[in-house]
């Protein structure tokens, strides 16, 4: 990492002959023809013509013998790798919740896709704050700037440093946390709606007091997964609105804030409890389990993100499903089409999310 700009590491390369490719033999190292198209599912005639690029190959059957190269490891030929048509900055909070990874690498993956070369930034404790980031990511002259779950969403931030970016004539778009008070494309999942489905579905299973496990109240996200919270309990439990606002507990979005909430709800009498992120979800779990409760037997759990690796977790989570690759293709599309001269709409752009139904909610005992 360079001021807090993280470069890859380089590849081994193979050495690129125009024309052809070498055979591995002793001391060469260079890939087989039979290797790649036995990886790419096509004959060692197309992979040569692929590589000495002449035509007669399909985009779809050219892109499948150049992955092949990339599952192998190997380097593509200089005259296939396309020229990179410019930086785009990618700033993202820390890394330890998995679902910042997952966006980043759906970005990353979609502006490659357009030729760009992602510059990630990385928010660290301690380290570079989000205004150094971005003026390390000017200096380097990024075409702009995609922006997840930054100080946009959190409303106690002061928005100028958005409205100054645009004066310095950068594009950029937000991903989660709408503020009105910054005009910029915004991507977001409906934080409201995945709380109702989470409140349904427990609902559905016989739970009559459901929690609510959240964040700080700064952030957008958890202003308005509460809101979605209280609406719910309020329309689908009976509850009235100040007895619904008394199951919500508001801490932090970690494995620790789930931990600390899930023991307020629990001396509460909650059978179910919605958490903010997955990371407070596995929080509630390790919660009821010191207690000597069972999940689902005794506690249903919903998180939020549905981040890789969740499934496998003991139990494995029900979880609402942000949909990241979708996201992060209409984030990216926006950005380019500004960078492109096409104005987009000023607008919050919301993704519908999914309920994943996994292990950790059942139906109430004795229902």
């Amino acid at each position: 990492m360079v001021d807090g700009v993280t470069v890859p590491p380089p590849r081994a390369s193979l050495p690129d002959q125009p024309g052809k490719i070498r055979k591995r033999g002793p001391g060469t190292g260079g890939p087989r023809l039979s290797d790649i198209a036995g990886q790419a599912a096509v004959s060692e005639a197309t992979v040569s013509r692929v590589l000495n690029g002449k035509p007669g190959v399909s985009e779809t059957t050219r892109q499948r013998v150049l992955a092949a190269l990339d599952i192998l490891g190997y380097e593509r030929p200089v005259r296939l790798r396309q020229r990179s048509a410019g930086l785009i900055g990618l700033v993202t909070p820390e890394l330890t919740n998995p679902i910042f990874p997952a966006f980043a690498q759906s970005v990353e993956q979609v502006l490659a896709g357009h030729g760009y070369t992602p510059v990630l930034c990385t928010q660290m404790p301690g380290g570079a704050t989000e205004d150094e980031l971005v003026e390390q990511l000017v200096e380097r002259g990024v075409g702009g700037i995609v922006f997840i779950s930054g100080l946009h969403a959190d409303m106690s931030a002061d928005p100028a440093r958005y409205a100054a970016l645009t004066e310095r004539g950068v594009p950029f778009v937000l991903i989660n946390g709408y503020n009105e008070r910054i005009s910029a494309p915004f991507v977001s999942p409906d934080d409201a709606a995945a709380v109702r489905m989470a409140v349904g579905h427990l609902a559905d299973l016989g739970h009559s007091k459901v929690g609510l496990a959240i964040g700080p109240q700064r952030y957008v996200p958890a202003r308005r997964k509460r809101e979605g919270f209280v609406d719910a309990v309020v329309n689908l439990l009976g509850l009235d609105r100040a007895e619904a606002e008394l199951l919500v507990c508001p801490t932090l979005f970690s494995v620790e804030g789930g931990q600390v909430a899930a023991g307020a709800l629990l001396d509460q009498g909650c059978t179910g409890i919605v958490c903010g992120s997955d990371l407070m979800a596995l929080g509630v779990v390790r919660a009821a389990r010191e207690r000597g409760l069972g999940v689902p037997r005794d506690v249903s759990v919903v998180g939020f993100d549905d981040s890789q690796l969740i499934a496998f977790t003991d139990p494995p989570l029900t979880t609402v499903r942000q949909p990241v690759q979708a996201m992060a293709a209409a984030a990216v599309g926006a950005l380019l089409e500004e960078i492109g001269g096409s104005p987009v709409q000023r607008t919050e752009y919301v993704f519908q999310p999914e309920l994943v139904v996994r292990g950790s909610t059942a139906a109430l005992r004795g229902c």
